[in-house]
């Protein structure tokens, strides 16, 4: 899956169209909690600038505004951090396509213009033609930088590459190298983490990446519906009844090819969740009321004895209620690991992402993929839309 970059193509006095994912966290009084999406996409802008183009035009979604301007959705605080992390001003619009929006852009001083959030507009998430030749329209060339949301087929991603030559930026292009090449051509022993809440969200992530794996460690609430289709009791910890059989099929599948599915063989219980807690460490079978919040010591050191030789390794889904402090030490053990081993370490977004930062390992991890439904999608082997409408390299 090799495609152009923003490094192939002449950008010179070019007006570049940029699909960023300023999609941030704000806090009530629309601050920004987490600016970490937005300083990813400071290297592409950058050097879309130093390669004399005439102007940045950034483009962004924010929330899920279901094609209504939102107040709270408006893009004004990221304009700011930009600015910040910039060091130089950024012209703010309050809409995204429309002859207003052209003659502000052609009128601008400043080299660098963001547009209003895309999905105040319906036709954005159904990938218009008309709104996509409208967004086009403002821009010479067309630049994708937004893993997050490269996985929708919407106007901004996929509709506006039927209109000019598009090409990935630095962002996109290092989440398709990590990520392709873990699934492609591992370096070996490569050893998948799976955790979170379900087993449902990870099906098809466990059919792909099974028959590629050494081991397959599983860990999170997903784990107890695989612990019970071992026969194995949970007490009232997190099951999917109607994913029991599927479980089973997959256990047995490893049977079947050889490949090792390891469970969690002890957890931290309690009676409720909620902080302040503290919680007990129970061995096989779960007692009757008792809910599992994290791994135990036991799983902690059986995890990181299949971790210890891996070359590659990808993990997606935290191994328990990592949030709470009580529960984050599964987690936070197996993330302190991952930052010692000489290997490439791959977090698939999302939670994965928030709990490597919560432990301020981030920057121990050869990758941190900025896209969760995104990273999903792509270890299911899925073709991501907003990837398959670049340009390919010859």
């Amino acid at each position: 899956m090799s495609k152009l970059t923003v490094r192939d193509i002449d950008l010179k006095d070019k007006q570049v169209l940029v699909r960023a994912d300023f999609n941030v966290p704000q806090d009530e009084q629309l601050n920004i909690t987490d600016d970490a999406r937005i300083r990813a996409s400071l290297p592409t802008i950058r050097y879309i600038l130093d390669s004399g183009a005439r102007r940045v035009i950034l483009m962004s979604h924010l929330g899920r505004p279901k094609g209504k301007i939102m107040e709270e959705y408006r893009l004004n605080s990221v304009a700011r951090r930009l600015e910040q992390l910039l060091g130089q001003p950024v012209k703010k619009l309050k809409d995204c396509v429309g002859q207003k929006v052209k003659q502000e852009i052609d009128n601008a001083k400043e080299k660098i213009i963001l547009l209003e959030n895309l999905r105040f507009h319906p036709e954005e998430e159904k990938n218009d033609p008309k709104f996509a030749s409208m967004i086009a329209s403002l821009g010479e060339v067309f630049v994708n930088d937004a893993f997050g949301t490269a996985h929708r087929a919407h106007a901004s991603t996929e509709g506006v590459t039927h209109f000019l030559q598009s090409v990935a930026g630095f962002l996109l292009d290092k989440e398709i190298r990590y990520l392709g090449e873990a699934l492609k051509d591992p370096q070996r022993p490569f050893v998948v983490i799976l955790g979170g809440g379900k087993v449902s969200d990870k099906i098809n992530v466990i059919k792909n990446l099974l028959p590629q794996c050494d081991c397959l460690l599983i860990g999170g609430g997903m784990a107890y519906t695989f612990l019970l289709a071992r026969g194995v009791k949970i007490g009232n910890s997190k099951l999917e009844k109607e994913k029991l059989d599927l479980a089973k099929e997959i256990l047995n599948m490893a049977l079947k090819t050889g490949k090792e599915i390891i469970l969690p063989v002890d957890h931290v219980v309690v009676d409720k969740i909620e902080a302040g807690i503290a919680g007990i460490v129970v061995e096989g079978d779960i007692p009757d009321g008792k809910i599992a919040v994290d791994i135990g010591p036991r799983t902690i050191e059986l995890f990181e004895g299949k971790l210890k030789g891996a070359k590659t390794v990808v993990w997606n889904g935290p191994l328990g209620i990592f949030e709470i402090d009580a529960f984050d030490n599964g987690t936070r053990r197996i993330a302190q690991f991952l930052s010692g081993l000489t290997a490439v370490t791959i977090i698939g977004g999302g939670d994965t992402a928030a709990a490597v930062a919560k432990f301020g390992l981030g920057d121990k991890m050869t990758h941190i993929s900025t896209g969760g439904g995104a990273s999903l999608e792509f270890l299911e082997g899925k073709v991501l839309p907003g990837i398959a409408a670049l340009a390919d390299k010859q």
